[in-house]
């Protein structure tokens, strides 16, 4: 097992556990102090050009239960937010105020995609539940199989895909009639995915250290750029389309792997966080983004010279902020510039396991969000 999905454990409930295990939890770990000024309600203020990214607000959620992805729609400006709880909802925010708007009861869920040309949603779980975006009512139940968890949109054909750690590893369905179009197997377990405009959809197999490759015309696999030699337990992956360059966030060796998208070339790796489970790339500032669970974001600075080849030199590490325990899941919003991430307080791990490992229970009332800028 890898360490990320120990860190996905952080969304069971109270009521999942025996209560022995809950017996032997008392107090909720702390804010870290450097936190402790920031506040604790209220939106992101607004956020100024250049310095060092910041935590610029904590906005307190509240509720029981634990969480997965986050989703930002730049276009409608909704927030989406995948809580466990006791029976498990996609909560809807607005973006800039982070307001609460509704919460769509779709039982088990892990996150959602927001196809904005047919205004239809899509969240993961037992069961795929779709939905119409700008109403938020539910459309219809899709059983797909499998496992269901990550998601991607293709805003180009409007193709949905759905990824499983259980066969079909990849599903996809039409965005505008939620038919399902077809299935990839990987031989693997998928986590986070990217799309190159091209053809082409690239997924990190967290379990077999490598990148797969998928032709989306014709969903066959065609390629897979092995890893292992460098990286493993991949749980995050971001792209630069326009230069062809992929950057995996891996746990076993908590780095960021860098590679040619043409050929899985490794170009170099650099040091992240640990627990990451998501990354992504903002192309308005060549930096990478990823969030890791023991507290910490990692960007990563891309200086690529027009023209010339890519080399290892050209990826620094700019800067590592200081977030808070178990803030391990990412989304942006392209039009502020802002990154969201979000936690809780735990209850103590048993001894011997690792701050943010598993068997850690949100403590009800503190889910909050971070939200991040310059």
């Amino acid at each position: 097992m890898k360490k990320i999905r120990l860190c996905r454990l952080f969304q069971a409930s109270v009521s999942s556990l025996p209560v022995l295990a809950l017996a032997a939890m008392g107090l909720a770990i702390s804010v870290a102090p450097a936190l402790s000024a920031q506040s604790a309600s209220g939106a992101a203020a607004a956020s100024p050009p250049g310095g060092p990214y910041r935590i610029l607000s904590v906005q307190n959620l509240g509720g029981q239960g634990g969480w997965d992805y986050l989703a930002a729609n730049a276009s409608t400006r909704d927030l989406y937010v995948a809580r466990s709880g006791p029976s498990g909802e996609i909560h809807v925010y607005n973006l800039d105020t982070l307001q609460p708007i509704t919460n769509i009861p779709t039982g088990s869920v892990h996150g959602a995609a927001i196809d904005d040309a047919t205004h239809h949603g899509f969240a993961t779980g037992s069961h795929i539940i779709m939905f119409d975006s700008l109403t938020h009512r539910i459309i219809k139940t899709i059983a797909i199989g499998g496992r269901p968890d990550g998601y991607l949109d293709d805003p180009i054909t409007h193709h949905v895909y759905i990824f499983s750690h259980a066969e079909p590893n990849v599903t996809v369905l039409d965005a505008e009639t939620g038919d399902n179009l077809g299935v990839v197997n990987l031989g693997g377990e998928p986590e986070q995915s990217q799309l190159d405009g091209q053809g082409h959809l690239y997924l990190d197999v967290e379990n077999k250290d490598r990148i797969a490759v998928v032709d989306t015309r014709t969903l066959q696999l065609i390629g897979s750029y092995d890893v292992s030699s460098v990286g493993g337990g991949c749980s995050g992956l971001a792209m630069d389309a326009d230069h062809g360059v992929l950057f995996a966030a891996c746990n076993d060796k908590h780095n960021m792997v860098i590679l040619r998208a043409s050929d899985g070339h490794i170009l170099t790796t650099l040091p992240i966080g640990e627990g990451c489970d998501g990354a992504l790339f903002n192309p308005a500032t060549q930096e990478v983004y990823s969030t890791q669970a023991d507290g910490t974001l990692t960007i990563i600075k891309e200086n690529l010279t027009p023209g010339a080849p890519l080399s290892a030199s050209e990826f620094t590490v700019e800067q590592t902020l200081k977030t808070q325990p178990g803030a391990r899941t990412i989304t942006f919003d392209p039009n502020t510039g802002r990154i969201f991430t979000a936690t809780a307080d735990f209850a103590p791990a048993p001894a011997g396991q690792p701050v943010h490992g598993h068997y850690r229970i949100p403590v009800p009332g503190t889910f909050r969000l971070l939200v991040i800028g310059r």
